[in-house]
């Protein structure tokens, strides 16, 4: 590997540390005691990292971080801090630093953070450091033009060159692990793996073995080895979606991870350096979830460094048409069939629509669409909405499901329904016609799942879906 690194500490025994453990690397090295003199050699040398301890004779190292940020945007710099200081640290990241290494330096993360940084690169930014849309639209697969999924393409160009953990924030359905490949894909852990875990369906007496892994006999029925999520996941990204459901004790240790980048596997007294990234999701108000006791406060600030908002769908409306297209194009290909074309009034209809499941639900919606529809074509009529739809000119962000379901028993009631008893629901009656006609046809085909959807008149993938949904699995 080569490169060149600019060493910040006014401490010589570090620098000297530092400065053999990079050489022994390949890597060449600078080294300035002060703000004044690393601002110097910034100017008359080309670095491709700088490391920068937070405390300097003359100042703060924060402000050699904004420097950079402000003038060699393409470098990354990390910062060194002092045992513990998990608050510097976050502080440091939250300015642009790339990551943080605390003393005394280990010097086997120090080696993991620098060849992160080095392999770091920037596929989708062009010379002049723009943002290239065109590009990364093949990269990220998060489908539109409008202004929200603009910025939140933007956004993940420039976290994808942080190692600082993620909070990603978003409704269900919206896209939040789409945007979590995203950033793994342009970051410099993009060659790892990506492992994405959701907390809430693991149960809590098996979590620890799950994320840690555990050694053979660690507890009854460990009969061998077993690796956790965070060593699969080495050099790579960590997602952990719904990560409001982790249990207050596995909070504690995630908590530890990530402040002393180490993790010990059940059963074992060997402390395992980790190399991941953390990005972390939830659909629930993890503020709310802190001040409720359910999430630890520290963790919170932990995890949340940077948060990366995902738009609903219904605040980008005109992503819908190019949404559609695509997931048209691929149930074609899923079901081995010609492309259905969506008729002019079932666009009117589904840019009129809430979503209360956003990007998820109008996948649902066309699958259900294009097994329903004749000759190729969705109309209106085949979309089956279960909310009804916004009228023109009154369309509002707050829409929720519940006012949606509230809307179509409303409009069964309008229509000559008054006679149904107060706890009426024909959400969950038409739920159970439809769990009625399901195991009916899995029943007259022994139980085929693939030839049950065919006499449903549906794909495999969506019989597989209202499966799951109806808890027929």
């Amino acid at each position: 590997m080569q490169g060149k690194v600019l060493i910040v500490d006014d401490e010589p025994d570090i620098r000297e540390l530092l400065e053999i453990t990079l050489g022994r690397m390949s890597l060449g090295t600078e080294s300035a005691g002060d703000l004044r003199t690393a601002r110097y050699k910034l100017e008359n040398h080309h670095f491709d990292l700088c490391l920068t301890d937070m405390r300097l004779p003359d100042g703060d190292g924060l402000e050699l971080v904004e420097h950079i940020q402000q003038q060699y945007n393409r470098m990354p710099v990390a910062v060194i801090t002092a045992h513990g200081s998990t608050e510097t640290a976050i502080r440091a990241m939250k300015n642009g630093a790339f990551d943080f290494v605390s003393k005394p330096v280990d010097l086997q993360k120090l080696r993991y953070l620098v060849d992160s940084a080095l392999q770091l690169s920037r596929p989708d930014v062009n010379s002049a450091g723009e943002f290239s849309p065109r590009k990364a639209e093949q990269q990220f697969e998060i489908i539109g033009d409008s202004d929200r999924i603009k910025i939140l393409k933007s956004q993940i160009v420039k976290l994808a060159r942080s190692q600082a953990p993620v909070f990603i924030s978003g409704e269900s359905g919206s896209g939040k692990e789409l945007a979590a490949r995203a950033i793994h894909r342009q970051s410099a852990r993009q060659h790892g793996p990506f492992i994405a875990v959701n907390c809430g369906a693991i149960p809590d007496e098996l979590m620890e073995s799950e994320l840690f892994g555990h050694l053979k006999g660690s507890f009854t029925g460990a009969d061998q080895d077993k690796e956790g999520l965070f060593q699969t996941a080495q050099s790579g990204t960590l997602f952990l979606d719904e990560v409001a459901d982790l249990p207050l004790h596995m909070q504690v240790k995630l908590l530890r991870v990530l402040q002393e980048k180490s993790f010990r596997p059940v059963g074992s007294q060997k402390e395992i350096p980790v190399n991941v990234r953390i990005l972390s999701a939830t659909h629930k108000d993890l503020a709310h979830e802190v001040e409720s006791g359910r999430f630890r406060q520290d963790l919170f600030y932990r995890i949340n460094v940077i948060e990366l908002n995902v738009p609903p769908l219904r605040e980008r409306r005109q992503d819908i048409a190019a949404l559609c297209r695509i997931m048209l194009g691929k149930i074609a290909e899923e079901n081995q069939q010609p492309a259905c074309q969506l008729a002019g009034d079932a666009l009117d209809k589904l840019s009129r629509y809430d979503f209360p499941g956003n990007v998820r639900e109008l996948e649902n919606i066309l699958q259900r669409a294009v097994a329903l529809c004749d000759q190729q074509v969705v109309t209106a009529d085949d979309l089956e909405l279960t909310h009804a739809p916004t009228p023109p000119g009154q369309e509002s962000d707050l829409e929720t499901e519940t006012t949606g379901r509230s809307s179509v028993v409303e409009a069964a009631n309008n229509s000559g329904q008054q006679t149904q008893p107060a706890n009426y629901s024909l959400e969950k009656h038409l739920e159970n016609i439809e769990i009625e006609a399901i195991e009916k046809a899995l029943e007259e085909t022994r139980w085929n799942k693939t030839k049950a959807a065919k006499k449903l008149g549906m794909s495999f993938r969506s019989l597989r879906y209202r499966l799951k949904k109806l808890g027929l699995e």
